[in-house]
């Protein structure tokens, strides 16, 4: 079996800016409001005038979690300062991971931003802004487990959050059948405290937070695969597209990006 590999732990800002562009119905069109960025300069499709609707799935820190009645973290941040850039109201929407592709395809959100990794497969169905970030995919055991590397999850009960990339590893690596879907990473995690499952497959830095806050597991010192995070738009939305990486490319070069990355990743 052929595994992939990654570096060390890694969330770095990509710096590299492209334009991507699509072609949209005229159903599309007719269902979204228009607002003009702070700057004039371009007019932007949104599912509310004025405001830039962000959907997420609140269960993925430091990307996005709860804190009180609000949702904060790396991606919530970044919409934000977005949003500052194109004289919008940031609104943000907490759905199931495997709801905000849909979401964003139907004109119901303008941003999927949930530590999203780019994908041939997603981009048949959404655009990609550019990356702001990458990420690792990791693997949570038991303290004291037997599996060290990442052949020794042959065969084992492997637990991931439905429809992410580590869902997808998962079952191209080890097979649907050994591979448990969770609607939440945190639901996985529980899963495995509770012996249900043998490891849980996901993101590095979510990976630190539930290994941080709950007792007697770890994560393999380990490779396994690199992703590039970025914000998902409905395709034909080309003004907010170019518009969103625009405002990207600000924020990179200005350093708030770096800034916003560094606040949550210790």
């Amino acid at each position: 079996m052929k595994m992939k590999k990654l570096a060390a732990v890694a969330l770095a800002v990509v710096m590299s800016v492209s334009m991507l562009a699509g072609c949209g119905s005229s159903n599309d069109k007719k269902s979204a409001e228009s607002s003009t960025s702070a700057n004039g300069t371009a007019t932007v499709k949104t599912a509310k005038d004025g405001v830039l609707t962000m959907a997420t799935n609140a269960t993925f820190p430091p990307y996005e979690s709860y804190e009180g009645n609000d949702i904060v973290g790396i991606d919530a941040d970044i919409a934000k300062a977005i949003a500052d850039k194109l004289g919008l109201k940031l609104e943000i929407q907490d759905m199931e991971f495997n709801s905000i592709i849909t979401a964003v395809q139907s004109g119901k959100a303008d941003l999927g931003l949930a530590g999203m990794t780019v994908t041939d497969e997603r981009k048949q169905s959404v655009d990609f802004t550019d990356s702001y970030a990458t990420g690792i995919q990791s693997v949570i055991v038991k303290e004291g487990s037997s599996i060290k590397s990442i052949d020794d999850l042959k065969g084992k009960k492997i637990g991931v959050q439905l429809a992410t990339t580590g869902d997808i590893y998962a079952k191209d690596d080890f097979g649907e059948e050994n591979v448990e879907e969770y609607n939440k990473g945190a639901d996985a995690v529980m899963a495995l405290t509770s012996g249900k499952i043998d490891a849980v497959i996901i993101d590095n830095q979510p990976a630190k937070s539930f290994v941080e806050t709950t007792d007697g597991l770890q994560i393999l010192d380990t490779d396994y695969v690199q992703e590039d995070y970025a914000a998902a738009i409905q395709k034909g939305n080309t003004d907010l597209l170019n518009a969103v990486n625009g405002a990207l490319k600000e924020l990179k070069e200005d350093g708030t990006i770096q800034k916003i990355l560094d606040k949550y990743i210790k």
